[in-house]
């Protein structure tokens, strides 16, 4: 394609892997990608304990997840790596997440599997958080393409991953312009995943939510958590629109007509972790400390954020380990104030769930659940 300038510019088609990581987080950084839709927490209210009996200072944050000991039940959930750029952004987030003892994954790896050369945009966080459990990643589409044990086990290697994440991003994929829309055989590709590899194996949504019925099929075939990554936070679709704009008029109107498709992080977060027995991470547009709290009282064992990580970490690890200890101390205020002294007793508390989340689940088929959670009492 040649620009009004006469220079030869690359179509989207051409665009490569690497490029398109940087324009991810340019995007995420200045426009608004967030989904109109609410995560649904905010139809959520935990009932509040005037006597806790317990003292502020007392209260646990401490958890064990796929056999790993955490500080507190945050994780740091995938963003970028594949790009120069992303290799600062990683390093502050890694330095930030070792010294808070908490989780982290990377972006995508494909670009540094298809180009060992970007590989330190993701080593770094090995380099940087030597303690701390790092989630490895690769797309879901890649398996049906034919990426398998040895790819997958490259992932891993790169950054001496604790697990790794396979992500699905069938609305993200639908939409962009390079799209690669491929989903067949994923499943016994997984599998074979699940079997051979050296760690645990993390099924991951990118925005949209998972369902009871995909929960299920996700748990059968082996994987040993699941982040649910709902609806309510960064919009993938509304990112592509960003990259669409001007060359791909077609993509771009449907990423505005699915800105918004998929389901919101409570109700996921509540169908996942009833209809599997493995650890569920519930991420999707949660921003406070009360978010992290309602969401484990639903039954998550962990909370992932990330956009809201991306601009500190853009400036240093300070600003991420100022923005993580925030979330850490509300989270922990909100376990103060409804008696819980530790992560058990949180999942225990009584919570009452009403507007389009309670809507949501009583079609699904969980109203008396609903009943049971607002009177249920800590053992």
């Amino acid at each position: 394609m040649v620009t009004s300038s006469g220079k030869t510019s690359k179509t989207r088609k051409e665009t490569t892997t690497e490029e398109r990581k940087l324009d991810h987080i340019r995007i995420c950084l200045e426009r608004e990608v967030q989904s109109a839709c609410t995560t649904g927490f905010d139809d959520i209210r935990l009932v509040h304990n005037a006597v806790p009996e317990i003292n502020f200072t007392d209260v646990d944050l401490s958890c064990s997840f796929l056999g790993h000991k955490l500080e507190a039940p945050i994780i740091v959930t995938a963003m970028t790596g594949g790009h120069s750029e992303a290799t600062p952004i990683n390093q502050n987030i890694a330095q930030a997440v070792d010294e808070l003892g908490l989780a982290m994954g990377v972006g995508s790896q494909r670009a540094a599997i298809e180009d060992p050369l970007l590989a330190e945009s993701f080593a770094i966080t090995r380099e940087y958080a030597p303690k701390a459990f790092l989630v490895g990643n690769i797309g879901a589409p890649q398996l049906s393409l034919g990426y398998g044990v040895k790819e997958a086990q490259t992932a891993i290697d790169m950054i001496d991953a604790n697990a790794l994440a396979i992500h699905f991003n069938a609305a993200q994929e639908a939409v962009q312009p390079e799209g690669e829309a491929t989903f067949a055989g994923v499943l016994p590709a997984l599998r074979t995943l699940t079997q051979k590899l050296s760690v645990p194996v993390i099924a991951k949504e990118t925005g949209a939510g998972l369902s009871r019925e995909v929960a299920v099929s996700l748990a059968r075939a082996g994987v040993r958590a699941l982040d649910v990554a709902g609806l309510g936070g960064t919009s993938w679709p509304a990112v592509e629109v960003e990259r669409a704009k001007g060359e791909d008029t077609r993509k771009a109107i449907l990423g505005r007509w699915f800105t918004d498709w998929g389901i919101p992080t409570a109700v996921s977060t509540f169908v996942a972790g009833r209809a599997v027995k493995i650890p569920i991470i519930s991420s999707g547009g949660i921003r406070t400390g009360i978010e992290c709290a309602k969401a484990i009282a639903l039954g998550a064992t962990l909370v992932g954020v990330a956009l809201p990580v991306l601009g500190p970490a853009a400036t240093s690890s300070n600003e991420v380990s100022e923005y993580l200890k925030t979330l850490i101390y509300g989270l922990k205020a909100a376990m103060f104030l409804v008696g819980a002294s530790n992560l058990r007793e949180l999942n225990q508390v009584p919570i009452v769930i009403g507007g389009n989340t309670r809507n949501w689940l009583e079609l699904r088929g969980w109203g008396e659940e609903l009943h049971w959670l607002a009177t249920r009492r800590p053992d």
